[in-house]
């Protein structure tokens, strides 16, 4: 894959508070201008309810598979009925917003959509079991899943067409289908943990819908987002990723090796440096200092700290207020700048 993408020293994850989309997109558009401050996203609104979620979000981008919400979540049906509509609503609506606010925008881009594997943890079949208990299943939505999103992405480059797109694959499951940690219907037991070569060529699929957009393109970037502990830093780089989102509080030194591997071979860094909730945020040379003590540590060089790493909030910001969503997007851009002047 691409090795050290240009992705702009900061973004963000993905959720904005709110429902108002002509004002998220604004305010990303407006905090992210581009390569030099940040590399803008398309916003999402889960306020407004199921559709915009961001399962239901993904599973309205699947094609030829279609979900309804039940009583216990998303579940597969046979035909697009109301929720399926809902949520490819918001999604244009969204889009629309975007591409408002993106007139003779050049430079990265990134949208958002749910992995192969969460999606198969929470997308439950007729019977009431999530996919995942089914290989046959989870292939099947893998490659629905794939399509999708080339389609997504070709709308994506037509509305915005100085945009070099970049995809983010939303995994917060992952590391719980790796060690067989998500519960059956009933509560009382869990599905097995999934093989992790199985896994990693099924990432490798989807991360392929990111495909060339023309004969003599190569294809985008993908970033893979997951802000639970643990993050399997070397399965996502053999999978393809070219990018890694994650909390940066919740690495440990066990991590250490890995991170020096993927930074070594080319992997980009997205460091979830700024709190996702309401609180006080501290001063910019403080959220990177983290960030320096993990270079110093590693031994790599800190003049290739603003080329491998770029600043984001821990998680997605919908749970924050609206006020403070503006400020962490904008003090990650600040300590983006902070670590650039002093990356020692």
């Amino acid at each position: 894959m691409n090795e050290n993408p240009t992705l702009g020293p900061a973004t963000g994850i993905g959720s904005m508070p709110g429902t108002d989309a002509r004002e998220a997109a604004k305010t990303v558009t407006g905090t992210f201008e581009g390569p030099e401050t940040g590399m803008p996203h398309l916003p999402e609104l889960p306020a407004r309810g199921p559709g915009a979620d961001m399962i239901g979000r993904t599973a309205g981008m699947l094609v030829e598979l279609y979900a309804r919400v039940e009583p216990s979540g998303w579940r597969i049906g046979d035909r697009p009925g109301r929720d399926t509509r809902r949520a490819r609503a918001w999604l244009r609506e969204d889009l629309d917003a975007l591409e408002e606010f993106t007139q003779e925008y050049e430079g990265p881009l990134k949208i958002q959509a749910v992995g192969p594997w969460t999606l198969a943890a929470a997308l439950e079949l007729k019977n009431g079991e999530v996919a995942l208990s089914d290989p046959g299943a989870c292939r099947d939505l893998a490659g629905s899943l794939a399509e999708g999103l080339r389609t997504h992405i070709e709308d994506v480059r037509r509305r915005v067409p100085g945009a070099d797109v970049v995809l983010q694959l939303d995994e917060p499951s992952l590391v719980a289908v790796l060690r067989g940690q998500v519960k059956t219907a009933s509560g009382y037991r869990t599905h097995r943990a999934m093989d992790r070569q199985v896994v990693e060529a099924t990432l490798r699929d989807v991360i392929g819908a990111h495909g060339p957009s023309g004969p003599d393109s190569p294809a985008g970037p993908v970033v893979v987002h997951s802000c639970a502990p643990d993050v399997p830093f070397a399965l996502l780089r053999r999978a393809g990723a070219a990018a890694i989102s994650f909390d940066f509080a919740l690495l440990t030194e066990r991590d250490d090796d890995a991170i020096g591997e993927a930074v070594e071979a080319g992997t980009r860094l997205l460091a979830g440096v700024v709190p996702g909730t309401d609180g006080p945020l501290s001063d910019p040379a403080g959220s990177v200092m983290g960030v320096r003590t993990l270079w110093r540590r590693l031994g790599l060089n800190p003049g290739l700290l603003t080329d491998a790493v770029s600043l984001t909030p821990s998680c997605g910001l919908a749970g924050a207020s609206p006020a403070y969503a503006r400020a962490a997007l904008a003090h990650c851009v600040r300590a983006a700048r902070s670590l650039a002047d002093n990356p020692e």
